[in-house]
């Protein structure tokens, strides 16, 4: 399977993007956690304003992009149903389903929480895929994406329900991931249960708990079963699952860790947590990309380490509503650190008008809801806009505004 993802690689251009962050300009202060969230015990921290200490220098609209890192589990998936192979463009888009969880081992900081309007595009032509995300929505926090790549189209739309216990957190995904193949068969699903202990003590880390169900409109479906982990717990971050055909008949089944590898062994087997390395028939479906030569404090994986990248040349295409157009995220990544936490105050404020823009009517301006209740959809027109350099119509949601500017330019 590692030679196949090989062979696809040599049909998109190679592109050089950055291997590492830049030098820190200032020397970093340590914060108590504790000091500042001891008193929203059990309380949504969305809500809840932290210094930029806590963050890493990523939105949560880019790390949407991060988990198609491994995008070419899809591009596998779609050539195996050009070939007739439905189980084994099934058994693809599971893996890419867990793989979306591998960068999230031994993070400790939390992504920026968008602004209302911002937005963040990825161009790769080196994986064939072009991605679009936007908020959409800033309480509840909402956010919607949309991903084209060979063949194939992903979208959704997600937002976190959490809640802070003392020493975790716990989020609960809201929103359906949908992957739709150009020959007309589609996959839905919804993400786990995350978890995030030690805030207070110890190690901070994260376990990703419970069943996540695939379902397909043609000949199979997958069901996949996050292991939670234990105290005493010696082999964690399991996987396992099966696919089943439309006469529910378990025809292959899984087993891995979502921050190591997954495999597949066809038919169906009582599942033993050594399974991959015990039975010799398991075939390897993905494997975790090899950590960066030049680890951060923030433990980005080299995907992640080039996403908030701003070459000149990008700059001048991008929208004034573009998350690496953001001061205080900027200013992170660059290590100084007195500026981030102080634009990160300011647009903190200026993100409080947004219940009262959203009581006047907000719309998004690259999505629209599909139907009354429908999901979020990606309307188009953005990359055309981006050939163009048309933005008029894009807020400076970064910039020094008044609040009556701010709301006009919205309008």
């Amino acid at each position: 399977m590692e030679n196949e993802s090989c062979n696809l690689d040599v049909m998109f251009p190679k592109v050089e993007r950055r291997k590492r962050l830049p030098t820190p300009i200032e020397k970093e202060k340590g914060v108590s956690l504790w000091s500042i969230i001891k008193d929203n015990i059990g309380k949504d921290l969305t809500r809840v304003c932290l210094p930029v200490y806590f963050n890493e220098p990523l939105s949560s609209l880019q790390k949407c992009f991060e988990d198609l890192e491994y995008s070419y589990l899809l591009d596998q998936a779609y050539e195996h149903g050009n070939k007739g192979n439905s189980l084994m463009r099934i058994l693809n888009v599971a893996a890419f389903a867990i793989s979306a969880y591998a960068s999230s081992d031994s993070r400790p900081c939390k992504p920026f929480n968008p602004l209302l309007g911002e937005t963040y595009e990825a161009e790769f032509p080196e994986k064939g895929i072009r991605f679009l995300s936007e908020k959409i929505s800033h309480h509840p926090m909402l956010i919607a994406c949309h991903c084209e790549g060979r063949g194939w189209k992903l979208w959704c739309e997600s937002n976190l329900k959490s809640k802070f216990w003392g020493r975790s957190i716990k989020l609960d995904p809201v929103g359906l991931l949908t992957l739709e193949f150009d020959d007309g068969e589609i996959f839905q699903w919804s993400k786990v249960t995350t978890s995030i202990y030690n805030l207070i003590l110890g190690k901070v880390y994260c376990d990703h708990h419970g069943t996540m169900i695939i379902k397909g409109n043609q000949d199979y479906s997958c069901t996949l079963r996050f292991k939670e982990q234990s105290i005493l717990d010696r082999n964690p971050r399991q996987v396992c699952g099966f696919v089943q055909d439309v006469n529910r008949t378990k025809i292959a089944t899984l087993l891995g860790k979502w921050d190591q590898s997954i495999y597949y062994v066809p038919g169906h087997h009582d599942i033993s947590w050594n399974f991959p390395d015990k039975n010799k028939d398991a075939v390897l479906l993905w494997r975790k990309s090899k950590p960066p030569a030049n680890p951060t404090r923030y433990n980005l994986l080299s995907f992640a380490i080039t996403l908030n990248e701003l070459t000149s040349e990008l700059q001048e295409k991008l929208p004034p509503t573009d998350s690496r157009r953001r001061p205080d995220q900027r200013h992170l990544e660059n290590g100084e650190y007195e500026k981030a936490n102080a634009e990160k105050l300011r647009l903190e404020q200026r993100q409080r008008m947004s219940r009262k823009l959203q009581d006047n009517g907000w719309k998004p301006r690259w999505f629209e809801r599909n139907g009354e209740d429908g999901p979020f959809r990606y309307i188009g027109g953005y990359w055309e806009a981006r050939e163009e350099r048309k933005w008029e119509t894009c807020p400076d949601i970064f910039g020094e505004l008044s609040k009556d500017t701010y709301v006009s330019s919205l309008k």
